[in-house]
């Protein structure tokens, strides 16, 4: 029951005060089943994307780490084809640095960092790591690409949508622009492989 009562508080949290650019919920009241997502930062090739994550809780959590893997595709060196992550606080010890006192809202927040701050020493995907270290502008153009292909399509469908003329019940006004709606974070799920190498195994 411990895994339940925790989870009860921090989804509460992350409800009432959620990281800067990240949000969690169950997915269809499903206990141990989440989903997050997380908007690309400012400056990043990842800007103005939404990428929707899996969240899995296991029966030993706090004691076991998250299992969490992209459902978005994203061009990073330390995030393959499957979504998988490359990140230390998703392992435990003593090849990783999940204890019980972090939490989901610490790890998402951690994978945000990780999208703008990539780690190349330690890859999960070694041609994208490669070029990341030596032509950083190539991969700013394929990263920012992906973000347009695949984080930004239902921002942008809904923009396109709701940017459209209408007509009004007048006959001297006869049309006017609707405003546009701020609607939920959200980002397309289409699976993508691209052609590279694995190398980091991931979180186990």
């Amino acid at each position: 029951m411990q895994r339940a009562s925790r989870l009860k508080k921090e989804l509460h949290m992350l409800a009432i005060e959620p990281p800067p650019g990240v949000t969690c919920w169950q997915e269809k009241d499903q206990v141990a089943d989440l989903r997050a997502q997380i908007l690309g930062g400012a400056n990043t090739p990842y800007e103005k994307g939404v990428f929707t994550l899996e969240v899995i809780i296991p029966e030993r959590y706090p004691f076991e780490p998250p299992q969490i893997r992209f459902l978005t595709p994203i061009y990073h060196p330390n995030i393959d084809s499957s979504g998988r992550i490359c990140l230390d606080i998703l392992k435990l010890p003593p090849k990783g640095a999940w204890r019980p006192s972090l939490n989901i809202a610490t790890v998402l927040t951690s994978i945000q960092l990780l999208m703008a701050e990539p780690n190349p020493d330690d890859p999960l995907m070694a041609d994208i790591s490669s070029e990341f270290k030596y032509n950083k502008i190539a991969f700013l153009k394929k990263a920012k690409q992906w973000t347009e292909a695949h984080a930004r399509q239902k921002q942008k469908a809904d923009e396109e949508e709701l940017g459209t003329s209408s007509e009004v019940g007048d006959s001297e006004e006869s049309h006017s622009t609707q405003k546009r709606k701020a609607g939920p974070l959200g980002g397309m799920e289409k699976k993508f492989s691209p052609d590279v190498q694995r190398v980091c195994p991931g979180p186990s």
